[in-house]
C-alpha cells in the first residue's frame, strides 16, 4: 500500500511540475513576442532550474539571448538545441547567424581518407542503433545456419551458407561501428569561450606564454584538466590551458 502511494504521489508531483512549465514556457514565449527578452530569458531558465531540457527550450533561450546581443550564451543554448535535434535545420540557421558574431575566425581542418568514411558512416546511428543491427544481423546468421543444415540441395546449401556469412560478417562490422562511434561520443567534450576575451597559455599556469588569445562564443573541445585550468583544442588543431571559468562545457 505504501509503495502504490509513493507512486501516486510522484506521478501527482510530475504532472504538477509538468503544468507548471508549460505555463512558464507560455510566458516567455508571450514575453519574447512583446520584446521583453530578458524576462522572456528568466522564465526559460526557471523551467531548467524545475529540471526540464528540450531542444524547444534551448532554441527559444538561444533566440532571446541573440536578440540581447548575448554571443555566448545565445551560441551557447543553440548548441544545446542542436544537441538534442541534430537535424533541424531552423537551429542550424540560427546558430549560423550567430556564429557570424563571433570575432575568433578559426578554420577547420577537414578529415580525409580513411577515417572520414568511417565516422561518417558510424555517425548515421548511434551505439544503440548499431548494436541492435549486429543483433539482427546475428539472428539472421543462426536462421540460415540452421536452413543451410536442414535443407539438402546444393545450390540452396550454397546461396544459404553465402547468406549466412554475409550476415556474420556485417554482425562484426556493425559491431564495431558501435564501438567507435560510442568512442566518439565520449570524446566529444565542446564548450564555449563566455569570457570576452582569455588568454590560453602554453602551460596551466599564469607565469607560462600566452600561446593566442579566445573571444566570447568560441567553440573548444576540453581534453584535459587541472586545477582551474582546462587544456583545449580548437578545430584548427591549435590547443592550449584556458581558465575553467571563461569556458562553459556543453
Amino acid at each position: 500500500m505504501r509503495k502504490i502511494i509513493y507512486i501516486l504521489f510522484a506521478v501527482i508531483t510530475f504532472s504538477v511540475n509538468a503544468q507548471k512549465n508549460s505555463v512558464l514556457f507560455e510566458q516567455g514565449n508571450t514575453l519574447y513576442n512583446n520584446g521583453n527578452y530578458k524576462d522572456a530569458i528568466s522564465k526559460y531558465e526557471e523551467i531548467i532550474k524545475n529540471g526540464e531540457h528540450s531542444s524547444a527550450l534551448y532554441y527559444n533561450l538561444g533566440n532571446a539571448h541573440y536578440k540581447l546581443n548575448n554571443i555566448a550564451p545565445s551560441i551557447y543554448y543553440f548548441e544545446k538545441a542542436l544537441q538534442l535535434s541534430p537535424n533541424d535545420q531552423e537551429i542550424k540557421n540560427n546558430i549560423a547567424f550567430a556564429r557570424n558574431m563571433t570575432i575568433d575566425a578559426i578554420d577547420t581542418v577537414p578529415e580525409v581518407g580513411f577515417s572520414k568514411s568511417i565516422n561518417s558512416i558510424s555517425g548515421t546511428m548511434n551505439f544503440d542503433g548499431w548494436a541492435i543491427t549486429s543483433i539482427v544481423c546475428v539472428v539472421l546468421f543462426v536462421v540460415l545456419f540452421i536452413g543451410y543444415y536442414f535443407v539438402y540441395n546444393t545450390s540452396r546449401k550454397r546461396i544459404l551458407f553465402i547468406s549466412g556469412m554475409g550476415f556474420l560478417i556485417f554482425a562484426g562490422i556493425a559491431l564495431g561501428l558501435a564501438f567507435h562511434q560510442e568512442n566518439l561520443v565520449n570524446n566529444n567534450n565542446p564548450a564555449i569561450v563566455f569570457a570576452k576575451e582569455s588568454q590560453v597559455k602554453s602551460e596551466p599556469n599564469l607565469r607560462s606564454a600566452e600561446a593566442f588569445k579566445l573571444h566570447e562564443g568560441t567553440k573548444v573541445q576540453i581534453l584535459d584538466t587541472v586545477n582551474n585550468w582546462k587544456k583545449i583544442k580548437l578545430s584548427d588543431g591549435k590547443s592550449g590551458w584556458i581558465p575553467s571559468q571563461d569556458i562553459k562545457a556543453l
